[in-house]
């Protein structure tokens, strides 16, 4: 985009706003108004967004060299990572995110962590589990994730356990019931995502599911489901008899 052509936006965003612009101006701005996260946020809500937009629209801007979009990608990466909220100092070391950015991811995911966190929630159904993993969807590499649950069938805790490969994931069992059996939990639910799109289980994906069952029965934990999810759809293998 020219000086020119970036003007006559400004001029644009001035006149739409009626006060003038306040603050930095957001990386996301030259892009067709459609495609902003702040436009597709205002117009259809925040659920229709991906996480990486959700952050970009809390970061704002970017800095020189890396877009809001690609700094929102890297931290999201950093997030996916963690099993708890980073530490703002350790947040300040992505590059880019000052103290005041970091700040305020930091008390953004604390605060939905008080208000809105997953423990309680009653899994009765896989569409319940697709709802709590779903927003994993996008990402280009598989996350398998770990729900613990109580002897009620309520989430206590969701863990990313291993992030792996485009098409493949590996984990050891080990590594999955490392923190449920932490949390006393009386089951277990994993899940992972296909970056392809095909929810289909592959020779691997049944090897992984039957070696968990094997070690949740030895370790007396309920390995309830395995839930293969795109954005679009999702498989159980409960659901689906695998497990007969």
């Amino acid at each position: 985009m020219n000086e020119s052509m970036y003007s006559q936006l400004l001029g644009a965003i001035e006149v739409r706003d009626r006060g003038g612009l306040q603050g930095p101006i957001p990386d996301f701005l030259p892009f067709p108004e459609e495609q902003r996260p702040r436009e597709r946020l205002l117009e259809r809500g925040p659920e229709v967004l991906s996480d990486q937009e959700l952050l970009a629209i809390l970061l704002n801007t970017g800095i020189r060299g890396k877009n809001v979009s690609a700094l929102a990608a890297e931290l999201l990466d950093r997030l996916d990572r963690e099993n708890t909220i980073p530490p703002v100092k350790e947040l300040i070391r992505l590059t880019g995110l000052g103290e005041s950015k970091a700040s305020a991811i930091v008390a953004m995911l604390e605060f939905g962590r008080r208000r809105w966190g997953t423990p309680g929630t009653r899994i009765n159904h896989p569409q319940e589990i697709y709802s709590l993993v779903r927003h994993y969807a996008d990402r280009r590499q598989e996350r398998f994730i770990c729900l613990s649950l109580s002897g009620a069938h309520e989430v206590m805790a969701v863990r990313i356990v291993t992030i792996g490969l485009v098409n493949r994931t590996i984990v050891h069992p080990r590594e999955v019931f490392a923190d449920p059996i932490s949390d006393r939990a009386s089951g277990i639910i994993v899940a992972h995502n296909h970056p392809s799109g095909k929810v289909e289980p592959s020779g691997e994906d049944d090897e992984i599911t039957f070696r968990l069952k094997a070690a949740a029965e030895v370790l007396g934990i309920h390995f309830m489901d395995h839930v293969i999810f795109s954005q679009d759809a999702w498989f159980s293998y409960r659901q689906n008899g695998r497990f007969d």
